[in-house]
């Protein structure tokens, strides 16, 4: 039987398996997207410095916990690649962020003010309990103020982390949530209980301690710029088929 490495490596077989898993044109869209971004970076006289290359580089091996040259070739080694195809895929992915700045940068803002609600966030709480009995018990003692919410998820939340948080389950953006369940959050008045409701994990119980009005952070400009680039890269592919 082949090894890994000589799997890996036999281009035929790798993409004969991508297309009967059909993802080969998944991988063959985005090695047109890359194209599109290689020629668009030409076009513009758009460039990625090998002091840019390095500086990322060394962020990744820090996010890596790779403290040397030798724990980074192993880090490589295990990853199936050289230094130079490594390299290679560092400046692709900052020629793309670079390109998107360049042809949309002057988008975003307007972008922002006509897609505001999608970047609402609401601070979310949540307590999972196994039973719907027990859910709708829980619900009245919070009702009757027996208990607060909190109370509840410490002591009854099915999951130890959460029970520990008090049932915080973090900040969502409305774009980040099924429509259905956005819709209900983001329409109920902060401090209201919501549930019981049903979910794979259980029965649930919702709070919405906070809404947080939309700013245009520079996560939220990274995102809209990757959102224009996407819709451009889209709208070029669709032309090719």
């Amino acid at each position: 039987m082949a090894s890994f490495a000589e799997l890996a490596s036999d281009g035929e077989r790798v993409v004969d398996f991508l297309g009967r898993q059909l993802e080969l044109k998944d991988v063959c869209t985005r090695l047109f997207e890359q194209a599109l971004i290689d020629q668009a970076a030409q076009a513009h006289e758009i460039t990625v410095t090998p002091d840019d290359i390095q500086a990322e580089a060394e962020r990744q091996r820090r996010q890596q916990h790779l403290e040397d040259a030798q724990d980074t070739y192993a880090w490589l080694e295990e990853q199936m690649i050289t230094p130079e195809i490594w390299e290679a895929g560092i400046r692709d992915r900052l020629l793309r962020a670079a390109v998107a700045q360049h042809l949309f940068a002057q988008q975003v803002t307007p972008y922002f003010i006509d897609h505001r609600l999608e970047f609402e966030q609401i601070t979310l709480y949540r307590v999972v309990v196994p039973y719907s009995p027990l859910a709708q018990e829980l619900f009245y003692k919070i009702e009757e103020d027996e208990m607060s919410f909190y109370e509840v998820a410490h002591l009854y939340d099915i999951d130890a982390e959460r029970r520990l948080k008090c049932g915080y389950e973090g900040q969502y953006h409305r774009w980040a949530l099924p429509p259905d369940l956005a819709a209900t959050l983001f329409g109920t008045k902060p401090g209201a209980l919501i549930g019981p409701m049903s979910s794979e994990q259980g029965h649930e119980l919702l709070l919405v301690e906070e809404r947080v009005a939309a700013k245009l952070t520079e996560e939220i400009r990274q995102l809209i710029l990757e959102r224009l680039l996407q819709d451009w890269l889209a709208r070029e592919l669709a032309c090719q088929i």
